[in-house]
């Protein structure tokens, strides 16, 4: 870290750094096992070192900052947060600061643990970007229907406003929820009053989002992040992680594992490590789904893997959200993706062809692999449609499904052959192993 950035954002008092073994976001949790008051986690990590500049523009040494750590957002797209700062600082006019605390993806747990765990933390980001970026507002997206959670995130920005720790304005906002709600186009798309369904670029938001104002969307993980690079600096976040892929990251176990929970995990983990401080397997594995509804399968001779996008890559696949799920060895992948690509078909904005009938077709033929009501044509004409998704819709819904199906169709190889020529597999009648909510369409898009 250079001189001009400790200055603007060392610490006023020396701190006990989180936890580099992997205790990061959530140290004080781990130290206490319940969430910080506002006295607490001041007394914990001091006061968010703000620095604006005097025109009320960019915070040049926070950028400064978060791009030396190499931090790289959480939500799934995996893009430099230091690009997105830099790219709404540099709009015109005055910017806005939107919060995805949506966490759409049904898979996952981790934001809402983080916002349960550690409120100001993430709001410290939150104000922390709102003065790198010049911004006066923070909007803070959550789902209408985690009114608990509206509840207590709400009772933090209320002690934060009765200690008049923040300069700018923070709004919560109760938005319907929807698997496509928490894409960012869709969140400015509601807070300009329209529907929570994703809008096409260009625009992008970083140019013309919250009333035509320059927009920095961020998934709450991410500001959290930033809040402790803000404190600690880019040499302490870069101590754990990969040199490529720095810092910890929240991840979902679920599924076969002893204790599903979520868990913080440098980056550059083996997957099988993660299982194991999950609780490891309850029963042999033959796949693990990574990344969520909108992931990847692999199978079980992948689980060696370190958890980073580059080591992920070869395989086609990603961290996403933070996901993994744990598939036993006598479940049939098959059916489980089908159910998934129900769901996704179901939750659809409807707005683009891909989402309107390329995701019903593949959902259909899938189901009917699944079920082992193939006709002859179906193994080439699923194969076909799933290439024909990725890259065509409004947003990327449509190529998470895409990805989700062809690798299934790889990964479960042996059972696609044995259901084409057998029918469906013994298990059919066993319980589902993966929690999929009911494939109905949203009720209201505002």
């Amino acid at each position: 870290m250079n001189s001009s950035t400790r200055a603007a954002f060392g610490p006023h008092h020396r701190m006990a750094e989180p936890d580099d073994s992997g205790a990061r976001l959530s140290a004080g949790w781990c130290a206490t096992g319940r969430p910080a008051t506002l006295p607490e986690h001041l007394r914990r990590y001091g006061p968010p070192p703000v620095a604006t500049a005097r025109d009320g523009r960019a915070a040049v040494p926070l950028v400064e900052a978060v791009e030396g750590a190499g931090l790289t957002g959480r939500g799934g797209a995996g893009f430099p947060t230091a690009k997105k700062l830099r790219a709404v600082a540099d709009g015109r006019g005055r910017s806005v600061v939107v919060v995805n605390a949506m966490e759409s993806e049904p898979a996952s747990r981790k934001d809402r643990f983080l916002i349960t765990v550690a409120p100001h933390l993430v709001l410290d980001g939150a104000v922390l970007a709102a003065a790198a970026v010049g911004a006066d507002t923070v909007h803070v997206c959550l789902p209408r229907t985690r009114a608990a959670q509206h509840q207590e995130l709400g009772a933090a920005v209320e002690e934060r406003r009765r200690a008049r720790l923040d300069r700018v304005r923070i709004r919560l906002h109760a938005l319907p929820h929807t698997y496509v709600s928490s894409e960012s186009t869709a969140l400015v798309r509601w807070l300009n009053g329209g529907p929570a369904r994703p809008g096409g670029v260009p625009p992008h938001t970083h140019e013309r989002g919250v009333a035509r104002r320059p927009t920095l969307v961020h998934n709450v993980e991410t500001l959290a992040h930033l809040a402790l690079v803000a404190r600690y600096g880019p040499d302490w976040f870069r101590r754990t992680g990969t040199p490529e892929e720095p810092g910890t990251t929240l991840l979902t176990v679920s599924g076969a594992v002893a204790s599903p929970g979520v868990l913080e995990a440098a980056l550059g983990t083996p997957l099988a490590t993660v299982l194991e401080r999950a609780g490891g397997p309850t029963q042999p594995l033959q796949a693990v789904l990574l990344g969520g509804f909108g992931g990847t399968w692999l199978s079980v001779e992948h689980v060696r893997t370190p958890m980073t996008r580059r080591d992920l890559a070869p395989l086609g696949a990603a961290p996403g959200a933070g996901v993994l799920v744990a598939l036993p060895h006598q479940a049939c992948g098959l059916r489980e993706t089908a159910r998934i690509l129900g769901y996704l078909a179901a939750q659809s904005a409807r707005q683009c062809g891909p989402c309107r009938y390329g995701l019903p077709a593949v959902t259909e033929d899938f189901a009917a692999l699944a079920g082992g009501r193939p006709d002859g044509e179906l193994l080439v004409r699923l194969r076909r449609r799933t290439g024909l998704l990725p890259g065509r819709g409004a947003c990327g819904h449509p190529d998470g499904a895409a990805r989700l199906a062809a690798s299934a169709l790889r990964v479960f190889a042996e059972d696609v052959d044995d259901h084409l020529a057998h029918g469906p597999c013994p298990s059919v009648d066993e319980p589902p192993r993966i929690a999929v909510p009911p494939a109905t369409p949203p009720k209201a898009w505002r």
